[in-house]
């Protein structure tokens, strides 16, 4: 069987050193919130991905572009995701204020999916910039609960069999879940300040 050749071609190896250039940036500004905060880290944790060959090239098909790497990173633009897993609502926005403030990068769109939630509950930062290098990356910033929540809504999302019934009140008791994280997300907030403030 012939191999299939690669949907990113000989950007990969620009893609990987992007990805890793934007790490490196969040992780300037940790360190600056670190001493800021008295050396309380930010960020619980930050993932980092290339999309998988194979679901960009779903992405391309079910977007009815060509399957080739200009629609790979031209017209989509999450070939390159990261996500970062903040403690408190405060720390998501001032990681997004450090970054629109960078002058090798330049913000295409921003989504506030934590002011503005969607329907089903789900609550998000999320950012879409263009690199000096003319890549895009998809920036997800959120708080451990709100990534808490998103985990086990993909994998109910994603499990089949779920009958009528059932799949309504999970939904339901997830929208629930989601208000009541939020509500302690900013709880936590306020106690935050307080000991700050002291």
């Amino acid at each position: 069987m012939e191999e299939m050749e690669s949907i990113y071609g000989e950007k990969l190896s620009l893609m990987n050193d992007v990805l890793e250039d934007v790490l490196n940036k969040i992780d300037i500004v940790r360190e600056e919130m670190k001493e800021k905060h008295f050396g309380e880290d930010p960020v619980e944790h930050c993932l980092a991905r290339i999309k998988s060959e194979e679901s960009m090239r779903e992405k391309c098909i079910r977007k009815g572009i060509p399957v080739n790497v200009e629609s790979a990173l031209a017209e989509i633009h999450d070939a390159i995701g990261i996500r970062v897993v903040c403690a408190f609502i405060d720390d998501v926005y001032e990681i997004r204020n450090y970054i629109v403030q960078l002058s090798d990068i330049k913000v295409i769109e921003e989504k506030d999916y934590i002011k503005h939630a969607k329907p089903n509950g789900y609550r998000s930062y999320h950012m879409i910039i263009q690199h000096s290098s003319g890549l895009y990356v998809e920036i997800q910033l959120r708080t451990i609960s709100m990534d808490t929540w998103a985990a086990l809504e993909h994998h109910l999302y994603y499990k089949k069999n779920i009958e009528a019934n059932a799949k309504e009140l999970i939904v339901s008791e997830l929208k629930r879940c989601a208000d009541e994280l939020a509500s302690t997300d900013v709880s936590m907030q306020t106690i935050r300040n307080m000991i700050y403030d002291e």
